[in-house]
Parts: structure tokens; sequence; C-alpha cells
């Protein structure tokens, strides 16, 4: 199974602007730019889009987690904060702290944190984080 995305970016860094979009047609030309990114202007941005990606999966890893222990949850709510900032390397994603409120009737508190325990770890954009990066580049 594959899933596809695609960027496009014209100018440069601080002055260009970029689009992004899914082959789902769910995410279709969204811009984004130095300023969005970098600054306070409202928009998105790539480390949004993983912290929104690895909240969503999250979520469904838990979901499944739950129904496991026999579980049947009512909702999970899951908001991810992505700590993005300047290394000695550069800019990079420092950490995400996953905050997750959920009902779940009768649920058994250490089976419920064994089950979000195992999401976190088993999620795929948790596992995702920690992958081998491949690339194929060109001069067009």
């Amino acid at each position: 199974m594959e899933r596809k995305a695609s960027a496009l970016w014209n100018g440069g860094l601080k002055d260009g602007k970029g689009t992004v979009s899914t082959a789902s047609g769910a995410v279709k030309n969204v811009a984004y730019s130095f300023a969005m990114r970098f600054g306070d202007e409202p928009g998105t941005n790539p480390e949004e889009l993983v912290a929104a990606a690895h909240a969503a999966c999250f979520s469904m890893a838990f979901s499944n987690e739950l129904g496991q222990a026999g579980y049947h949850p009512e909702s999970i709510e899951t908001k991810a904060t992505l700590d993005f900032d300047k290394t000695d390397a550069g800019w990079s994603v420092k950490s995400i702290h996953l905050d997750v409120s959920a009902k779940v009737p009768s649920a058994d508190p250490a089976k419920f944190r064994a089950a979000a325990e195992g999401a976190k770890k088993n999620c795929p954009i948790s596992r995702l984080l920690n992958t081998q990066i491949t690339m194929s580049a060109k001069l067009a």
C-alpha cells in the first residue's frame, strides 16, 4: 500500500511560497511559506502536518489496543505538540508530546495505561519517526 503527497516550492527560502497536496485530494494546494513555518503568519507547515498525522494515527492505534483489551471507547481525543527548535545542527524536531483524553466505559486504569503505551509505541507514525529515509534526486 502506498500513500502519496507532493509539495511545490517557488522562489527562495524567505521570499518563496509553496503548496502541499495529497493524492487523495483531501489536502489540495494548501499554501505554506517561511513566515507560516517560522513566524506568526497563519497557515500550515510541515511540522504541524506531522503533529496532525501523529495525533490521528495514535488515536486509531489506541482504539485498536483498547479493543484488544476488551473495551469499546466512546471517544479518543489526542492533541500532539511538536517541539521544533534550532539546534547546533540546524532546525530539528526535538520531541512530540501526545495529550490524550478518552471516554472508555468501565476501563481498568492499568489496562487503559497499557493500551495507551502500546499505541504510542506501535502506531505507524510513531515508528516512522525512527525510520530509514531513501531518496532519488534529479536536476530538471
